[in-house]
């Protein structure tokens, strides 16, 4: 009987990880196709009036609003994970984030409807917005929470491989269709990705539907333990913890918007390179990423978070100048190199990070606490990332300044990273067996 609950509990556990991992990577797919679409053609679509340079900046001001939408998101659906689970909820942010998706994919352009376009462009990148911020927390908490506590690090960072993972999906997909188009792909091309997205999350929400609720939330549950209002609680009393998940982020979220985003920008507008050579890099060096989550949030869990993270904010910083520097050699082996080893210096961060941010927070309080902290970056570093990359490289012409501006961020997360507390929760004892549901009443 034991072997039989073993194996049960082992099951419901790869059920979890998988569907977790599926949900984020449909998700990211969604707000990746968008950045890559607004570094390359929705500055002429949707902003074509404009100088070159006041479009590019534009068009990351519409993407811009996606990320601000994300702490909303945390706060609406942490609210509600902490209230009536991660199952429920998730099933909820994906379907957002998919219809989004999918309605840009048919949305008349600045030609057709003039001004109206842009302003429908930019309520369905809230939209998309709103969606991711709900679906980080809870994905990895799901993940998390099914596995065990000693191993938390790896497991959590199974639903961070939805980043690499979307963007290879997205990438793949925009890099094939401009092949496959040609020169329609800027006239009707470009809207199949986005239709995909439909298709992705019927998948996804197959997957989800098969899942148990975590364990850990299951017998907070049991226990009475609820909180009536989570994201209230945990401002009035884990504010600390909050902001400085956000400014730990720094280091990570910033330079991997200008790592895959606005790289498409510079290289094609600054350098004169090849879109599709700069997709084919990102598309390699997304799929080191696959290997770097899972292997750094291991390593996170024999050698500690702080320093397998603290490693990768150093790195960063060090390789702030050098990227640039092989970037502006046009050579296409140093370009790739510098490509990859951009990601690889990212995944060192993005893999513990989840269960770094995360674990700080009690079940009751988690999908709330962790989720906020996680999406405030999105305000302070993911969304003006490109946007301050840009109007340094308008103003300055050279990307010195964007060098200096990574490795300002690095600082910054580097002393949020000591300053943060060393708090690690331990789950709650559920009265059933770890993977089966909590038992009937009434």
């Amino acid at each position: 009987m034991g072997t039989a609950e073993t194996l049960t509990a082992g099951a419901q556990r790869r059920r979890a990880v998988i569907a977790s991992t599926v949900g984020t990577t449909i998700e990211w797919y969604d707000f990746f196709l968008y950045n890559t679409a607004a570094s390359l053609i929705f500055p002429a679509l949707f902003f074509p009036k404009q100088a070159a340079f006041t479009g590019i900046l534009l068009s990351f001001g519409t993407q811009f609003v996606g990320f601000a939408a994300r702490p909303v998101g945390a706060a609406i659906f942490g609210h509600y994970g902490d209230r009536i689970g991660r199952k429920a909820t998730l099933i909820a942010t994906l379907l957002l984030m998919g219809i989004a998706t999918a309605l840009i994919g048919v949305l008349p352009t600045y030609g057709s409807i003039g001004y109206a376009a842009p302003i429908l462009l930019t309520l369905l990148r809230v939209a998309q917005g709103i969606g991711v911020g709900g679906e980080w927390g809870g994905s990895v908490l799901l993940s998390m929470e099914w596995g065990s506590v000693r191993r938390r690090g790896f497991w959590a960072s199974w639903p961070q491989l939805g980043v690499p993972l979307g963007l290879i999906l997205s990438t793949g997909v925009f890099r094939l269709l401009t092949d496959w188009t040609g020169a329609s792909f800027d006239h009707w091309g470009w809207r199949i990705p986005f239709l995909l997205s439909a298709v992705l999350v019927g998948v996804g929400l197959y997957v989800r539907l098969r899942v148990l609720e975590s364990p850990e939330f299951a017998a907070v549950a049991e226990a009475g333990t609820v909180v009536r209002r989570p994201l209230v609680d945990v401002i009035r009393t884990e504010w600390q913890k909050i902001i400085g998940s956000a400014f730990v982020r720094l280091s990570e979220q910033a330079p991997f918007y200008l790592f895959t985003s606005f790289v498409l920008t510079y290289g094609t507008k600054q350098l004169g390179l090849g879109r599709d050579g700069i997709l084919d890099d990102i598309l390699i060096a997304a799929t080191a990423g696959l290997i770097c989550v899972p292997v750094f949030g291991h390593l996170s869990d024999l050698f500690g978070r702080r320093r397998v993270y603290g490693a990768g904010i150093v790195l960063v910083a060090v390789f702030a100048f050098p990227y640039f520097g092989l970037l502006n050699s046009k050579e296409s082996g140093l370009i790739l190199l510098a490509i990859v080893i951009s990601l690889i210096f990212h995944g060192i961060q993005y893999g513990p990070q989840a269960a770094l941010i995360a674990e700080g927070f009690g079940t009751n309080l988690r999908y709330s606490g962790a989720g906020l902290g996680y999406q405030l970056a999105s305000v302070i570093a993911g969304g003006p990332a490109p946007l301050i990359a840009t109007k340094i490289l308008q103003k300055t012409g050279s990307s010195t300044g964007i060098s200096w501006y990574i490795v300002g961020c690095c600082v910054l997360a580097f002393a949020a990273l000591i300053l943060m507390p060393r708090t690690v929760h331990e789950p709650m004892k559920a009265a059933t067996v770890a993977g089966s549901a909590p038992p009937a009443t009434g």
